[in-house]
């Protein structure tokens, strides 16, 4: 009976990790980017790389190279990391339900290894999920994240020194990238992305908060002020 379950987590793992190869090749552009840009904002190669080993949170680790930036503190780049990172307790619980009875050290590993993209692969799996197919994964995409950060970086290193200093306005590029795809969606992220910059131009610009923890109030009140509009706008429509 033991050994059958020892196969199936085997034959699991590696079905996760033939699942995960889609994932490592998407995460390998944003890595290389993100190894890139962390080299001209400052950090060294070990920093980047341990960046990417204990964080694995694409958005988190970007918007923490702004901060960096910025000259932000620590407890401010925590701050907005669990702001940025506040979906991933739905991710969870609802990954929890679909996976198979595991100890919570099992659970622990699987659980880092968290992503949207990992979550979407392993949650849009039929039937329960095994720790063995979850590993398998989050294995890979962790892998292809950690390796191409450091080769970001050494590519960065390697650039013209003008060009490093250039290369900070790509961060700012990136984000506008990803927002303007969102717009065409949902007219929603409009209000969101247009109050909170209107928001954090007025902290910063009076001095009543520093530019980390401008950001996290401004994304905080913008969201909350709009999820609460938008919901009072519906219930006049239904009247």
């Amino acid at each position: 009976m033991q050994m059958a379950a020892v196969s199936e987590q085997k034959s699991g793992f590696k079905a996760g990790i033939k699942a995960g190869i889609s994932i490592a090749v998407g995460y390998l552009p944003v890595a290389l980017t993100f190894g890139l840009l962390a080299k001209t904002t400052g950090l060294t190669l070990f920093e980047s790389v341990l960046m990417s080993l204990l964080v694995f949170a694409g958005a988190a680790q970007y918007i923490s190279l702004s901060l960096i930036a910025a000259g932000a503190g620590a407890a401010v780049i925590i701050f907005n990391t669990f702001i940025v990172n506040i979906r991933h307790f739905l991710m969870s619980a609802s990954l929890n339900e679909k996976m198979e009875p595991e100890t919570r050290a099992k659970k622990s590993l699987y659980a880092f290894g968290l992503t949207d993209e990992t979550f979407t692969v392993i949650a849009t799996r039929e039937g329960k999920t095994t720790t063995g197919f979850a590993l398998g994964v989050m294995l890979i995409a962790y892998g292809s994240w950690v390796v191409n950060t450091g080769i970001g970086h050494i590519i960065g290193a390697s650039l013209p020194e003008f060009l490093q200093q250039a290369m900070s306005i790509a961060l700012y590029a990136m984000f506008v990238g990803l927002l303007v795809p969102s717009l065409k969606k949902e007219m929603k992220v409009a209000y969101l992305a247009g109050l909170a910059a209107v928001l954090n131009s007025m902290f910063t610009l009076t001095g009543l908060l520093d530019t980390g923890w401008a950001i996290a109030a401004s994304t905080l009140i913008s969201a909350m002020a709009v999820e609460v509009l938008t919901g009072l706008r519906k219930g006049a429509a239904l009247k």
